[in-house]
């Protein structure tokens, strides 16, 4: 019987092999990873934060969108793709014992006002009728860009909204209502005109889910602070301000966004457990159904943040010295300085023309109120004095 014959290969060889396979398997792994990084569902992030509620004790409904503006600037969205609706000044209202303030927590620790809010429409602006326009592109040809929704189909836009509200309802400004007909309206002429990738809707107010019931476009990922028939309860009093400074479901929502940073992989699915029935004492609700991903797979800073094709390394990557580039930079940046260099007077305007120059006559203007009060004086002295009689003598 013959014995079986084996193809026996030199050890340097096979593991050659080996090698070749596993660079070829690393390299397509590394193209796999680019590929994944460059083809992303958005390229753009948007920001829609309204505050419905008017006067003073309201001054949480304030709080809660200034931290919101807050947490998404920090995150990177920068405010010219936010849109910031507050219908009331907190911050130089009369009773505010802290002028140009507001704050979110207690013994004023944290002020959201800041030094630099950019506030897009406030006060009366703050209609339905505009928050709808706003939504659907439909603003008058006068209206500013900052005061526009510039969104295309490639844009992630949050919409963060709270004040009082009902089953089916939000109040703005005690004059006026949404209802959840409208709003899912307004989010179906948004997707038929093509002005969002995906969008995630949060509401703070009482029975916040009924808000979203009624919602039937894609890509639409929704939360609310309270269940139909509960009430969405606020936190944080403060003695020296003398009205609650936040609402409970904003308030641990805010908590949870501190902790996240621009390169965070927490996602949206944490999202949902921060504010339980324990916290909140009223129950928060969600809906994903119309969403496509799966919220373990969406990222909070694909809404909270803003998109940075960005990727961080700790390798050295060392850069080629090219003469030829830099001397060519260094060329233009000397013409550039003697262009920039400040003209004279004399090159800017003619000599004859300066020598001509007529001096400006100068404007009369009537003398100044003390003068005119002193001889009014002088004249009331005279005739309590001498009398008309004597006005001959003057004249």
């Amino acid at each position: 019987m013959a014995a079986p014959c084996f193809l026996t290969l030199p050890a340097a060889t096979l593991a050659a092999l080996a090698l070749l396979s596993l660079g070829s398997s690393a390299a397509g792994h590394i193209e796999d990873q680019a590929e994944q990084f460059f083809r992303s569902g958005h390229t753009n992030n948007w920001a829609v934060l309204v505050c419905t509620s008017r006067f003073w004790f309201n001054y949480r409904h304030v709080a809660n969108t200034l931290s919101v503006y807050r947490s998404v600037k920090r995150l990177g969205i920068p405010d010219s793709h936010i849109v910031l609706m507050l219908a009331d000044d907190m911050a130089c209202n009369a009773r505010n014992p802290k002028p140009a303030t507001v704050f979110s927590h207690k013994n004023m620790e944290l002020n959201v006002y800041g030094d630099d809010v950019e506030v897009d429409y406030r006060s009366y602006e703050v209609t339905v009728e505009n928050f709808l326009r706003v939504l659907t592109g439909r603003v008058p040809p006068s209206t500013p860009r900052s005061k526009r929704l510039l969104s295309d189909d490639r844009s992630n836009i949050l919409i963060y909204m709270t004040g009082h509200g009902g089953n089916g309802f939000l109040k703005f400004q005690d004059s006026e209502e949404i209802t959840n007909i409208e709003l899912a309206d307004a989010f179906e002429q948004m997707w038929q005109k093509r002005r969002y990738n995906e969008l995630l809707f949060i509401i703070d107010t009482c029975q916040g889910a009924s808000m979203y019931e009624r919602f039937y476009s894609p890509n639409i990922m929704a939360l609310a602070s309270s269940q139909v028939g509960e009430d969405s309860l606020s936190h944080q009093p403060d003695p020296a301000i003398g009205v609650h400074l936040m609402d409970r479901y904003t308030f641990y929502v805010l908590e949870f966004l501190e902790e996240i940073n621009p390169a965070s992989q927490t996602n949206m699915n944490d999202l949902f457990q921060v504010c339980p029935k324990s916290l909140c004492v009223s129950t928060p609700g969600h809906r994903t159904d119309l969403f496509q991903r799966d919220p373990k797979s969406v990222l909070i800073t694909d809404f909270f943040g803003s998109v940075r094709k960005v990727e961080i390394t700790t390798e050295k990557i060392s850069l080629q010295w090219d003469s030829q580039v830099v001397d060519s930079s260094s060329k233009e940046d000397g013409m550039a300085k003697e262009h920039m260099e400040p003209l004279k007077y004399a090159e800017q305007l003619p000599v004859a023309q300066i020598i001509h120059q007529k001096p400006k006559p100068r404007d009369w203007h009537p003398p100044g109120g003390f003068i005119l009060g002193l001889w009014a004086l002088i004249i009331m002295v005279f005739f309590k004095t001498y009398g008309i009689k004597h006005m001959k003598f003057i004249f």
